[in-house]
């Protein structure tokens, strides 16, 4: 049971690492200084790491989410 447990954090945490950095690389496209005032590069910044967070964590989730969901359905069709 506790190997399992391990395996499932493990998982959890390179998940949310792969996402978080395709989001980052995403976002890079996006032009998000021309919202913001000038001379604010630091929120600028702060802007990028916190939409990353938020958008990487939440498709992680998504994706761990149905990925459980998925190999929960067997249980389904058990007698």
């Amino acid at each position: 049971m506790m190997p399992a447990i391990g395996q499932q954090a493990l998982i959890s945490i390179i998940v949310h690492l792969v996402f978080l950095a395709v989001t980052w690389w995403t976002l890079q496209a996006v032009r998000l200084e021309v919202l913001l005032r000038p001379n604010r590069v630091v929120q600028g910044r702060l802007l990028y790491i916190l939409l990353t967070i938020a958008i990487g964590s939440t498709v992680a989730n998504f994706f761990l989410d149905y990925w459980a969901w998925s190999t929960d359905l067997p249980y389904l069709f058990r007698d």
